[in-house]
């Protein structure tokens, strides 16, 4: 019986999660691309059905071109208006109610469950992208903890990343450390002695330093830096500095609102993300024939009288969405690039979400918690979802020399 379960890590919000199903705000049989798997796609070959073989036959069409795998051996061709044409009118799908869950592709049976596997033990957490998911994930005012479980090796999963951080190969290298340096960066995240902000600041003078350790070759003291920042967060001894910081309304709202308009000009499906773009722009009211310092004002007067009343009492919304990214996404080791990119596009990611509530915030004189979660649920399924624009964004942002920590302070100071 042993041999037939295997080890899980879960946030505790995972044993929370179920699909509400049609009553869900923003479905994910809507808007997106639906890849198929080879072998549902070979069960959707044996099918012989009144209704749904001509739908298979009219709208799961091969991928044919080179480079994509078993996970992607097919897809479902979308209505115009971007539904999956196996919808019935309860936006429930034809394919599941008449053959069960074992009739899904991968896609459809996991999302929005992300998986890895770190030295065999797989870790699965939720994306923010669903509606459900961001509810349970980001309105629990308790900090985010974790559970190991075990699990029938009959779960389907699809594994996103595998890191083996215990193999010899990897000695001299830091995946050896991946686990110390998550503990210490969740850890931080949650340390509420400190705001949000001066956690996020902290974060990357850490992350500056350890990619100036990795850099130099000295990868064997990466424990003795994560001891000794810890004894300086326990200290406070930063505090005075990390005051001392100042603060760039215009800078800030300039560049953030450049790169989410690289986002828009791409083309956005999401209704519910361009309802809070325009809330955010409405807000600040930029026009074209505002002045950047105008506009600025706006935008700092929106962030001092709606956004900072409502956060001070709902930043562990913000907390949550940060250790949940933090965890999903392997952080740092999120990409090829160095580490301390990988905690910019972190910040990237807070700072758009920040700059979008602050203008809504205007717009709406003030939050609600069904609002930042309209916000951050559809930002995910538009940003985090597009991997071909946050590539571009990162490749901008060092081109530009903006992959500072100088910059980084810029975006996250309010």
């Amino acid at each position: 019986m042993i041999g037939k379960k295997r080890r899980v890590l879960i946030p505790q919000y995972m044993k929370k999660f179920s699909c509400i199903g049609s009553a869900c705000e923003d479905s994910c049989c809507i808007g997106w691309r639906v890849d198929i798997d080879h072998e549902t796609y070979k069960k959707y070959q044996k099918v012989r059905d009144e209704e749904l073989t001509p739908l298979m036959d009219q709208y799961i069409k091969r991928n044919r071109a080179e480079g994509h795998g078993e996970g992607a051996y097919a897809k479902i061709k979308l209505l115009p208006d971007t539904s999956c044409p196996f919808l019935n009118e309860k936006t429930l799908c034809k394919i599941q109610l008449r053959y069960g869950e074992d009739y899904l592709s991968d896609v459809c049976t996991t999302y929005p469950r992300v998986v890895h596997s770190i030295n065999g033990l797989l870790e699965r957490s939720a994306t923010v992208s669903c509606p459900e998911a961001a509810r349970i994930v980001l309105l629990n005012p308790e900090p985010m903890e974790f559970d190991e479980d075990e699990e029938s090796r009959d779960v389907r999963n699809i594994v996103k990343k595998t890191i083996k951080a215990e193999d010899l190969n990897l000695n001299n290298k830091p995946q050896k450390y991946l686990w110390e340096i998550r503990i210490f960066t969740i850890t931080l995240l949650q340390n509420r002695e400190y705001t949000l902000n001066e956690r996020l600041i902290i974060l990357g003078m850490f992350f500056q330093a350890l990619q100036q350790m990795i850099s130099s070759g000295k990868n064997t003291e990466i424990s003795g830096l994560i001891a000794s920042y810890t004894v300086i967060i326990e200290e406070g001894s930063l505090r005075e500095s990390l005051e001392a910081i100042p603060v760039q309304y215009n800078i800030q709202m300039e560049l953030l609102k450049e790169i989410a308009d690289k986002r828009y000009f791409m083309g956005v499906s999401s209704h519910r993300y361009l309802e809070c773009f325009s809330d955010f722009l409405a807000g600040i009211q930029y026009t074209a024939e505002s002045t950047v310092e105008e506009v600025g004002q706006r935008y700092q007067s929106a962030a001092k009288d709606y956004y900072e009343p409502f956060m001070k009492e709902h930043d562990y919304i913000l907390e949550n969405y940060l250790v949940n990214y933090v965890f999903k996404n392997l952080f740092p080791f999120t990409s090829d690039k160095s580490l301390f990119d990988a905690y910019m596009m972190l910040v990237i990611h807070y700072s758009l979400i920040k700059m979008h509530l602050i203008g809504m915030s205007g717009f709406r004189k003030g939050l609600t918690e069904d609002l930042v979660i309209k916000l951050i649920q559809s930002f995910a399924k538009t940003v985090e979802h597009n991997q071909k624009y946050l590539d571009g964004i990162a490749e901008q942002m060092r081109q530009n020399n903006f992959n500072t920590m100088a910059y980084m302070a810029i975006l996250i100071k309010n």
